[in-house]
């Protein structure tokens, strides 16, 4: 069995993810945190030798099909219910400070 997580090492854990937890919330997280690292501690102990490695549970299998080319939207018709377009392109607003 773990040691209990105290209340300072959840506090230091909350300041590094810069989450403010008051008296109450500490105590909980406390308690429900070692619950979860005793389990983990439970996990690591069985005896996983027998066991082939696997990087997914289930047989998966690519569903493939033709790249067809089917109807599309007029150009000049969706370009018309655009809020901006220009030149025939959409024009979008700047982003991350970018000027055009």
């Amino acid at each position: 069995m773990t040691e209990p997580l105290s209340q300072d090492e959840v506090a230091h854990v909350a300041h590094l993810a810069r989450i403010d937890l008051n008296e109450g919330e500490l105590q909980h997280f406390a308690d429900h945190l070692g619950k979860i690292l005793e389990h983990a501690s439970e996990l690591d102990s069985l005896d996983l030798e027998s066991i082939s490695s696997m990087s997914h549970p289930r047989l998966l299998t690519n569903v493939m099909r033709d790249d067809v080319v089917g109807t599309t939207l007029d150009r000049a018709e969706v370009l018309e219910q655009a809020p901006d377009a220009e030149s025939g392109h959409f024009r979008v607003p700047s982003i991350l400070g970018e000027t055009s």
